[in-house]
């Protein structure tokens, strides 16, 4: 009677990991037509936030008094999502306009589906640090919490894109607008510092959630070879992280 005898179980063979597909930069007919787009949301967006106020002050600001965000009621949680269209004056209205236009539109030209998920998440971040924070019988409403958010949003978007021209962007307008910071500390009479911060924090939190996905640097190295003969400045593989920033170099004459 003969012995049997037991192969080896084999291991089964693994698949190489694909890598995961690096974003393609926007040509320029993309860039432009979303920044149509978002020209286009927040010229809408600003005049629903007129509209809204036109009726308000027919009504003497009844819809501020009865949606405005109140510190510790429940009632009022539903409202932090429509308390920043509502105003308390037309001075209210004039002085958020012109910044909630200009920081909405830098935050909106890279993409609009993204800037509506970045809106909706500056609009709680600043309404529940009211509705947490605030003391007081305060009813908070206004685009100011927007506007802080975009603002932070649009200053260090561009360090966690690792884009060039947003930095570039990040820079001037932080430079430019850093004394918007001194309403968002205590003690500033008359405004909800509160709403500025939550705003504020918001927008950076937006712009580490919403930020590209890149790919690993690969392992070979970044750029290819190139003969010397050629007389050429080495250029980044396309799977590169670095090919967004060579090729807007290039394109700005840096190269």
């Amino acid at each position: 009677m003969g012995t049997s005898k037991k192969e080896p179980a084999k291991e089964p063979k693994k698949q190489p990991k694909k890598d995961r597909p690096v974003p393609v930069p926007m040509s320029p007919e993309q860039m432009i037509a979303e920044a149509r787009k978002a020209f286009f949301v927040m010229f809408g967006l600003l005049a629903v936030v007129w509209l809204v106020q036109l009726a308000n002050y027919s009504d003497h600001y009844a819809l501020s008094r009865d949606y405005a965000v109140v510190s510790g009621d429940v009632g009022t949680l539903p409202d932090i999502l429509v308390a920043p269209l509502l105003h308390w004056s037309w001075a209210h209205i004039e002085s958020n306009s012109g910044p909630l236009f200009v920081f909405g539109f830098l935050a909106a030209y890279r993409g609009v589906a993204r800037f509506l998920g970045l809106t909706l998440l500056i609009a709680l971040s600043s309404g529940l640090v009211v509705w947490f924070f605030e003391h007081g019988d305060v009813a908070t409403v206004g685009a100011s919490g927007l506007i802080f958010g975009y603002f932070g949003y649009v200053v260090v978007r561009g360090l966690f894109d690792r884009h060039l021209i947003d930095t570039l962007i990040g820079i001037v307008m932080g430079a430019s607008f850093a004394y918007l910071l001194t309403v968002a500390v205590p003690g500033t009479p008359g405004v909800s510092w509160l709403g500025h911060l939550g705003g504020l924090l918001g927008g950076l939190v937006g712009a580490w959630l919403f930020r590209d996905r890149r790919a690993p640097r690969p392992a070979s190295g970044d750029l290819t070879p190139r003969t010397p003969a050629g007389g050429r400045t080495p250029q980044p593989r396309p799977d590169s992280p670095r090919s967004d920033l060579y090729k807007e170099l290039d394109d700005l004459g840096l190269l």
